[in-house]
């Protein structure tokens, strides 16, 4: 069994909290464990939104190079940056618990409005740089702005603080897990059935190469199960219309008491186009996420 661990991750605030939370949980097995931090494309370029960014994996990729150069032993990253394909050699070995799914909606004080939807004042500019968001805020509220909006997740409370936006959308994992301060501004949670979040949003996912089992049976002392089988749904949806994290596409899947599983998905053509959403039930997740493709292609435009 190995006794040292390498770990490659990005270099923000939220990718280190996801690597440290490695890092302890590897520790307590018994191992050593070393944090080699990784600059990815998406990190070098801040001046383009995701869907102006070519090719898929830009928070990835460069990691997956260093995992089959043997820079390092494992990778952590978060599931919903990870393109649902690994390049040759690579496997995902397992994924961690998932953390609060939702998106959150930031608004700066002063800028609210309690009689509309979202509190956001008529014609207010939110920044967020997914296309899926834009997408499914348009779809409810017309009148808004959306404006792209790079950078980690302190710089984008920063840039919302000193006025370049009335609201910006982020991811609560993120949020919760780098326990921000945000008594500044008005938070208003979005619920994942009707503001469907990111495939995979708010788990982290530990990528291994394939021939290394020894890092592989240890990864798999953290791999939560439950979690895995509903992800595995809604990232074969993206899969199966090939998709990246830069398309307008939200799915989130859970596992009720009694084993079922029910699924939200919503999807836009493009970040400014017309969502279909659907619901759909099914008591396993075998050949689920074709289901929902389906559905989902065939469903209702809202």
């Amino acid at each position: 069994m190995k006794s040292k661990i390498v770990i490659g991750t990005r270099g923000s605030k939220l990718a280190l909290w996801q690597a440290n939370f490695t890092k302890d949980q590897l520790e307590k097995l018994g191992l050593t464990v070393e944090l080699k931090i990784i600059k990815t494309k998406g990190d070098k370029i801040q001046h383009l939104s995701f869907d102006k960014i070519e090719g898929k994996g830009f928070f990835t990729k460069e990691l997956e190079d260093a995992l089959l150069s043997g820079q390092v032993d494992m990778a952590v990253h978060s599931m919903k940056d990870l393109p649902t394909t690994s390049p040759e050699g690579l496997v995902l070995a397992g994924v961690s618990y998932r953390a609060n799914p939702a998106d959150w909606l930031i608004i700066r004080k002063g800028q609210e409005d309690p009689s509309k939807i979202y509190q956001l004042r008529e014609g207010a500019i939110v920044g967020t740089s997914s296309a899926r968001r834009k997408a499914q805020l348009l779809n409810i509220r017309t009148d808004v702005q959306v404006k792209d909006i790079r950078g980690n997740v302190p710089t984008r409370l920063n840039k919302l603080a000193e006025g370049n936006f009335d609201a910006i959308l982020l991811a609560a994992a993120g949020m919760e897990r780098l326990e921000m301060d945000l008594t500044p501004f008005i938070v208003i949670p979005l619920n994942p059935k009707e503001f469907v979040p990111a495939p995979a949003q708010g788990v982290l996912a530990f990528q291994t190469c394939a021939a290394d089992k020894a890092t592989r049976r240890i990864i798999q002392q953290l791999h939560h199960k439950e979690v895995a089988a509903r992800t595995n749904v809604e990232r074969k949806v993206l899969q199966l219309f090939q998709g990246g994290c830069q398309m307008p596409l939200g799915v989130y899947c859970e596992q009720d008491a009694t084993g079922n599983y029910h699924v939200w998905a919503a999807k836009a053509d493009a970040w400014d186009g017309e969502i279909k959403r659907i619901r759909y039930s099914a008591s396993t997740n075998y050949l689920l996420a074709e289901e929902v493709v389906k559905q989902l292609k065939e469903g209702i435009l809202l």
